[in-house]
C-alpha cells in the first residue's frame, strides 16, 4: 500500500500515527517532492470510483490562488488530471493507494472499513 503525504500537514501526521498504531505497513511517498503523474492519477481515479473533485486539495492555498473552484467545472477530466499532476500541493492528502481501493484525506471510520 502506498501513502502519499506532506509531512508538514497535520492531517497527514495524524494518518501516519493511525497507521503505525494499527500496525499497518505501507510505503510512504512525499507528495510534493515526488508528485503523482498523470498516468498514476488517471489509474487511481478510475480505481477509486470517487468524483475527480475528491482528488483536489480544495482547502489548499494553491487551489484558492488558482481560483479552481470556478475553473474546474469548465475543464474536462483529462485537463483536471493533467493539472493535478503539475503540483503535489493540489492533490488531497493523504492519498492512500491500496490493492483494491483508493482513499483521499483522513477519515478514521472510512480507513477502518478499508484497512482493518
Amino acid at each position: 500500500m502506498k501513502v502519499l503525504v506532506y509531512r508538514k500537514c497535520s492531517t497527514c501526521q495524524k494518518a501516519l500515527k493511525w497507521l503505525d498504531a494499527h500496525g499497518i505497513s505501507f510505503e510512504e511517498r512525499a507528495i510534493v517532492e515526488e508528485h503523482p503523474t498523470y498516468e498514476e492519477l488517471k489509474e487511481w481515479y478510475e480505481k477509486s470510483g470517487m468524483p475527480l473533485k475528491k482528488f483536489f486539495n480544495t482547502s489548499g492555498n494553491l487551489y484558492k490562488q488558482m481560483n479552481l473552484k470556478d475553473k474546474l467545472k469548465d475543464m474536462s477530466e483529462e485537463e483536471q488530471l493533467k493539472l493535478l499532476a503539475t503540483d503535489g500541493m493540489l492533490v488531497k492528502r493523504p492519498l492512500v493507494v491500496g490493492t483494491d481501493f483508493v482513499l483521499t484525506g483522513f477519515r478514521e471510520k472510512e480507513w477502518e472499513e478499508k484497512m482493518l
